[in-house]
């Protein structure tokens, strides 16, 4: 039977429309994750060319997440209800012409408008590039045949930001978004030929679209008040008025999921304390993941002087750590609890990242970013995992969901206040991404994000290590 399942899951049982379907689904999240990494070291060559501060750019980062994270569990129940193969590929189309008007943008709100649209088809293609890879393979293969898919996903994160400072120094920041077409083009081709249609025969056919817009508009207010306070006045009419704006439409999200007959968020999860905590403590990981790529790319090329190139291949350092950690985590998590790892990945991310505020050597700067890299992927790649213990069997798709949600929009929302609170701290909204000490104090901030995470997730693991210390003691 051993034998079986090897060779079931060996290179060779994979025909070849078999590696034309999880190359589909692998090309798909690669170029999204890419093109979400590639845009941290382009911020500075972008604002330059459009006369602007970087700090104002950072929409076409936080734009974009939140688009996905917004409409991400609609993309997936979409696909569930309409047909996988038919929502990659309008998710694929969509990336590529809004890559094409990305690239001739003219000014800063037409790109972050096209950046914005351009998330939303990334929402539609995060979430059903693996789902297609699971419903066509339905034996021991699903297991490599989704490893693959992950695994280029893990590459698009690594090649991201290096990929974007070669193009923004040698070619120019537009070719990056004309570089997704191909891309889009080829996976598109290849779902299209090889792909077949599939959906879930037994789910109703409503989508939860008043939760997805009421939740979309509530943190897009909440964003732009935080964006805008500095300039229009904390107290003034119009911060005050989209405040309360953006906080009615959430309150109005919740009654709205509480009525849904097919909600976009189960809101009972939330009644289990120890998924709470997981997933804040993931969503703070992630968040301190996302402040490391936009400030350090601010730090690195516009306090420290280097090249788009020279900083990209220091964030490979970072990219590298995030990617090997993230790939070691499931084979960790047979070993030792999924809450202790990512607590001990936080504190390490949380200590490294202070490092990372004095440390000067570039080589060193490295070193560091390769381990706060680790703690981060331990940190916010095991959150799936450790929630899903503590959902009944029956809601851990609702559970997953949740959490990928939590993840992204915690970490679009954290990019603005970021952007907000660094101009505070320097003093000077036009000179902020270039002032060192700035970014500094702000990145020690963020890492108290990552101090708290990994407090929580120990105060929900001691009941288990003291009831493991008691059992030790009475079999001694």
């Amino acid at each position: 039977m051993a034998n079986k399942v090897e060779e079931a899951v060996s290179a060779g049982s994979f025909s070849r429309r078999d590696r034309a379907v999880i190359a589909a689904a692998a090309l798909s999240m690669l170029i999204v994750q890419m093109d979400w990494f590639a845009l941290d070291l382009m911020l500075p060559v972008i604002a330059r060319d459009f006369g602007t501060s970087s700090t104002d750019l950072q929409w076409l980062i936080s734009g974009y997440m939140l688009a996905i994270g917004a409409l991400m569990i609609v993309g997936g129940r979409t696909a569930d209800v309409h047909g996988r193969r038919r929502v990659i590929v309008i998710g694929l189309i969509v990336f590529a012409v809004m890559s094409v008007v990305c690239s001739a943008a003219q000014n800063a709100p037409w790109l972050v408008g096209a950046r914005v649209v351009q998330g939303t088809g990334a929402a539609l293609i995060f979430p059903v590039s693996v789902a297609v890879v699971t419903s066509y393979f339905r034996d021991a293969r699903q297991g490599p045949a989704v490893g693959t898919v992950l695994a280029f996903s893990s590459v698009g994160t690594a090649l991201g930001p290096f990929v974007g400072g070669v193009c923004a120094e040698h070619v120019s920041w537009r070719a990056v978004f004309l570089l997704n077409v191909p891309v889009c083009l080829a996976a598109t081709l290849l779902v299209l030929r090889f792909v077949p249609e599939s959906r879930d025969e037994q789910t109703t056919r409503r989508l939860d679209l008043p939760g997805a817009a009421t939740v979309a508009l509530g943190l897009a207010c909440l964003m732009l008040a935080v964006d805008q306070g500095p300039g229009w006045g904390w107290a003034s009419a119009p911060t005050l008025a989209t405040f309360a704006l953006g906080v009615a439409f959430l309150v109005l999200f919740v009654a709205v999921e509480r009525r849904a007959p097919e909600p976009l968020i189960e809101l009972s999860l939330f009644r289990k304390v120890k998924f709470d905590v997981i997933t804040l403590a993931g969503s703070l990981s992630n968040v301190v993941y996302c402040l490391i790529a936009v400030l350090s790319a601010l730090y690195l090329q516009q306090a420290r002087g280097l090249t788009p190139t020279q900083a990209g291949v220091i964030f490979l350092a970072l990219s590298c750590g995030v990617g090997a950690a993230s790939y070691r985590a499931g084979h960790l998590a047979l070993r030792w609890h999924a809450e202790t790892l990512m607590a001990c990945g936080m504190l390490t991310s949380g200590a490294a990242l202070l490092a990372l505020t004095w440390v000067q050597p570039l080589g060193w700067y490295a070193v560091v970013f390769v381990i706060c890299g680790v703690g981060i992927g331990l940190g916010w790649a095991l959150t799936n995992v450790a929630t899903q213990a503590h959902v009944p069997a029956e809601r851990t798709g609702a559970a997953s969901g949740l959490v990928l949600t939590s993840l992204v929009l915690f970490g679009a929302v954290s990019v603005t206040i970021a952007a907000t609170v660094l101009e505070a701290v320097s003093g000077s909204p036009t000179t902020a991404a270039a002032d060192g000490p700035a970014i500094e104090a702000v990145l020690r901030g963020t890492s108290v994000l990552a101090f708290l995470g990994a407090f929580g997730l120990f105060a929900i693991c001691r009941p288990r290590l003291r009831a493991r210390a008691l059992a030790a003691e009475e079999s001694a």
